[in-house]
C-alpha cells in the first residue's frame, strides 16, 4: 500500500457487507475518477452519494488502531470479530461471521470460478 503517513479514508463497499479502507493518496485516486462520472445517469449519482458520501478520514493513532464510525460498523455488522483482506490499493474489513459466510459461498461448488474465460488469459498463479 501507499506511505500516506497514517492518513487513510474508510468507506462503504457498494458490492459487499464491507468496508473499503484506502490510504489518502489512493482514495484521492478514486475520488477524483467518481467526481468525473457524469452525474446525469442514476447509476453513477449512486455510486457518488454512496461511495463518497461514506468516505470518513481516520487516522492511525501512536499504536497503529484506528477508530471506525458507528454509522460505518452498523453498516458492516462489525463486531469483536473482524478479518481484513488486502486487496492492491486497498484492504476490506469484514466481519468474522459475513467473511465465512461469503467464503462458504465463494468455495461452494455451484460457484467456482469457471477460468474458461478470456479474462484470466496470463494471470499464473
Amino acid at each position: 500500500m501507499v506511505a500516506s503517513e497514517g492518513r487513510l479514508v474508510v468507506t462503504i463497499d457498494m458490492r459487499e457487507q464491507c468496508l473499503l479502507l484506502y490510504p489518502l493518496p489512493e482514495w484521492e485516486v478514486v475520488q477524483h475518477k467518481l467526481e468525473a462520472l457524469s452525474n446525469i445517469g442514476d447509476e453513477a449519482r449512486r455510486l457518488q452519494r454512496l461511495l463518497i458520501g461514506h468516505a470518513t478520514d481516520i487516522e492511525l493513532d501512536a499504536q497503529g488502531r484506528i477508530l471506525l464510525p458507528p454509522m460505518l460498523r452498523e453498516f458492516a455488522q462489525l463486531e469483536k470479530k473482524l478479518v481484513v483482506v488486502g486487496q492492491g490499493n486497498k484492504l476490506e474489513i469484514w466481519s468474522a461471521d459475513q467473511w465465512q459466510q461469503r467464503m462458504s459461498v465463494w468455495l461452494s461448488e455451484d460457484s467456482k470460478l469457471s477460468t474458461d474465460g478470456d479474462q484470466f488469459t496470463g494471470l499464473s498463479v
